[in-house]
């Protein structure tokens, strides 16, 4: 198949950069451009294996002029390769919205499978993960509580992220919401030099995270009610 006019959405490292494939490398080496989060992250991993080709910055707050821009390239018969900073585009960031413009524009769509920290942390929660419900991040504020009692009452694991300002935070919520015994497992900084991976309630784990004064990000699985 051909990779002209193909918007190539690319799994890549969540923390050890050793975590990519030789597809997503070879595919990364021949797209025309790489869309990616910040070019400061991306690069680090392109001189890791020598790549250079050129990056396009498409993030967060990226506006339609830059969708359009590359779409129109690809439209032209460019192709590219989507990367976020960490793991699979479109999984709690905003390159669904790339791929949903590839999509309307009818533009060839290929995806390379790789890391996420999702299905990381279900791999080795112990939980049960035929059925689970991803939540990404939480909101701040507005329906926050909302999510917190969809989660604590749900018959099936629940999978979420969260960051080091409101870790402690979101243990006490469970807390307060009556779910402070349930079984829990937080991941943090995940495939890195110090991950770790702190399993119990909502209680013990919070008394850790205290005890220990980590930063990182963090994945959360929490058990079915």
């Amino acid at each position: 198949m051909s990779s002209a006019a193909t918007l190539f959405v690319v799994g890549t490292p969540i923390g050890n950069l050793s975590d990519i494939s030789e597809r997503a490398l070879q595919t990364l080496r021949e797209v025309d451009f790489i869309a990616c989060e910040d070019k400061r992250v991306s690069t680090k991993l392109l001189q890791r294996y020598e790549i250079t080709t050129p990056l396009l910055t498409y993030f967060q707050h990226s506006g339609r002029i830059q969708v359009e821009r590359i779409i129109l390239r690809l439209t032209n018969g460019e192709s590219a390769a989507l990367i976020t900073d960490a793991g699979t585009p479109g999984i709690s960031d905003p390159g669904g919205k790339l791929v949903a413009a590839a999509v309307a524009a009818d533009i060839n769509v290929v995806g390379i499978p790789g890391p996420s920290a999702a299905t990381l942390a279900l791999s080795i929660s112990g939980l049960p993960t035929d059925e689970y419900v991803f939540y990404g991040f939480l909101p701040h504020k507005k329906g926050r509580q909302t999510k917190l009692k969809e989660i604590i009452s749900s018959q099936r694991t629940a999978v979420l992220y969260e960051s080091v300002h409101r870790i402690e935070k979101l243990l006490n919520e469970l807390i307060e919401f009556g779910a402070g015994d349930r079984a829990i497992v937080v991941g943090r900084e995940l495939t890195k030099q110090f991950e770790s991976v702190y399993r119990g309630s909502a209680v013990l784990i919070l008394e850790k995270l205290q005890a220990d004064k980590v930063k990182g990000e963090f994945v959360l699985v929490i058990a079915a009610a």
